[in-house]
């Protein structure tokens, strides 16, 4: 348990943390990758050039200083974590390293300011605050070792279909090479893979949704290739995927982890709103979800055009065979043979107050899936609508940089 001591010291200086913020978790990663550079296979080197996983870092150590009296409140935030954590094989030997180099950059940035006693009780946050999370990952990963077909760490599976879902998205359906089934899932968990990058001279870990609802054979994962070909660090992985991942070859794949899912035996309506590749989550929450018809699901979608909106005919036909089922898409730059009323409802971009009476459905809970500024908006759209925020879900693959 902490002191309060040492929670006053921690309260008092954070603001200087977070006035120094991005220079001491760049020094971190510069100290931790330079030291231990087998980490660099389990952090996204897309994100470390990027600087996303670098601010999220930050925002994260100046979060918990300021909740350090009510850690409770940061559960959501912490659970979040641990499902990546445990998804990318975080281990608990890890910790350490870790913490070791982040107090170590605070005194490389802060210099005679950080005092013995303000080390002494940031050493004693970090390792409040990595016990918790190591004490969930740990349940996290107990949980799916226990399940029929779970497991623990990296499992090979075989690619048996590969699908053009449009012209950059991709779908692998992927079945363990034993032959043995597979866990389960809560619709709109993902899975991380594994692959070699060449280009880095590293493994690359990405996590995927699954994109299929669970079947006990195989997963599904819709991938969309990122600009650059490869040579973009956001493309590494989904260039190497879409370029030379065929039938046949194998991948290594984690077991499916992640909170923001629906509850398949639920009978509340549910709404969900995807903007792009966002709507990888949504086909397995509606295909689980539309097994029941009387519960009614409302999807809302936004993508340039049908060129690149995924799974399109799936949708339509869905629309059209489950009477619970409400589809409204908008095509913010329809093509010339795209049709009003056919392939699309709306032009622009998803406008919620101008659809409003078709979403705010008594007592759904409503699910957010797509760019950050995407879920952003469309968080305060709903806020302002009265939508309670317990009843309102988000995902963000990467750092997590979304900000209520």
């Amino acid at each position: 348990m902490l002191t309060q001591k040492t929670k006053d010291i921690v309260k008092a200086t954070a603001p200087v943390l977070a006035e120094h913020g991005n220079t001491i978790v760049h020094r971190f990663y510069e100290r931790m990758l330079g030291t231990h550079p087998e980490l660099k296979n389990i952090f996204n080197m897309a994100h470390q050039k990027q600087g996303q996983q670098q601010e999220a870092l930050a925002r994260a150590v100046y979060a918990y200083a300021e909740h350090i009296e009510d850690p409770q409140s940061l559960m959501a935030v912490l659970n979040n974590v641990a499902n990546k954590h445990a998804s990318l094989g975080v281990r608990p030997d890890q910790y350490p390293i870790v913490g070791e180099h982040l107090l170590g950059a605070i005194k490389d940035v802060l210099g005679a300011a950080a005092t013995e006693e303000i080390i002494a009780a940031w050493t004693q946050a970090y390792d409040n605050l990595a016990d918790i999370l190591k004490g969930m990952e740990s349940q996290l990963r107990e949980h799916s070792a226990e399940r029929v077909g779970g497991w623990i760490g990296w499992r090979t599976f075989v690619v048996r279909e590969r699908q053009p879902e449009s012209s950059v998205i991709t779908s692998f359906v992927l079945e363990p090479a034993d032959g043995r089934s597979v866990a389960n899932f809560e619709p709109g968990q993902y899975t991380s893979v594994a692959v070699n990058v060449p280009a880095l001279g590293l493994r690359q870990i990405r996590q995927y949704s699954l994109s299929d609802r669970p079947n006990g054979r195989s997963y599904r994962i819709s991938v969309k290739r990122e600009d650059g070909g490869g040579l973009h660090p956001s493309g590494y992985v989904s260039c190497l995927l879409h370029d030379h991942v065929n039938v046949g070859d194998e991948l290594a794949l984690a077991a499916p982890y992640g909170d923001f899912h629906i509850d398949g035996n639920a009978e509340t309506p549910i709404v969900l709103i995807s903007g792009g590749v966002g709507l990888t989550p949504m086909i397995s929450m509606l295909e689980k979800a539309i097994q029941n018809p009387e519960r009614q699901v409302v999807f809302i979608h936004g993508a340039r055009n049908s060129k690149v909106q995924a799974m399109r005919q799936l949708l339509r036909e869905t629309a059209t065979t489950h009477g619970n089922f409400n589809l409204v898409v908008f095509y913010d730059e329809p093509l010339p043979l795209d049709v009003l009323g056919r392939d699309y409802d709306h032009r622009g971009f998803v406008d919620l107050d101008m659809i409003k009476n078709s979403i705010l459905v008594p007592d759904a809970d409503y699910y957010i899936c797509g760019p950050i500024p995407f879920m952003r908006m469309h968080h305060d759209a709903l806020k302002k609508m009265g939508i309670p925020v317990a009843r309102i879900h988000y995902e963000v693959f990467g750092p997590d940089l979304f900000d209520e």
